[in-house]
């Protein structure tokens, strides 16, 4: 049995970033903390709204968007995290969209085979990819 409360272990992993409601679950739960404690926990971190699995991927989301990522990229992280497919959607539509995105590293990069593979590797679509190597041209 740990201890400290699982309210308190929550709160100590929540100081650092927000967690899905699954990773939260899981990380109380492989400290062994008892299912009824977890449980209760957890729904007292939602009803409060220290954790949020919508805003938790609205966040993660972004953040990826940010660093480079392609929408095939963010939505496997996203359901990694076992965010719901609606609140996976959700978060895709609030970022950049990703020819945007993808304009953008070609206006750094230039157009071409090598900016296409590389595009690829952060999880950008065939669809943007396959429009890189025909010259960069992208439609928003």
């Amino acid at each position: 049995m740990p201890s400290e409360s699982a309210v308190d272990a929550a709160l100590r992993v929540l100081r650092h970033r927000d967690r899905s409601t699954a990773e939260m679950r899981e990380r109380l739960g492989g400290a062994g903390y008892a299912r009824g404690e977890l449980d209760e926990t957890i729904d007292t971190l939602v009803r409060t709204g220290l954790l949020d699995d919508a805003r938790f991927a609205a966040l993660r989301a972004r953040s990826l968007a940010e660093r480079g990522a392609g929408d095939i990229r963010i939505r496997h992280e996203l359901t990694r995290a076992s965010i719901p497919p609606e609140l996976v959607d959700d978060a895709l539509e609030s970022v950049e969209p990703e020819a945007l995105r993808a304009r953008s590293v070609v206006a750094r990069r230039g157009p071409g085979a090598r900016t296409a593979r590389f595009l690829h590797g952060k999880g950008f679509s065939e669809e943007i990819v396959a429009s890189i190597v025909a010259g960069g041209h992208l439609e928003a």
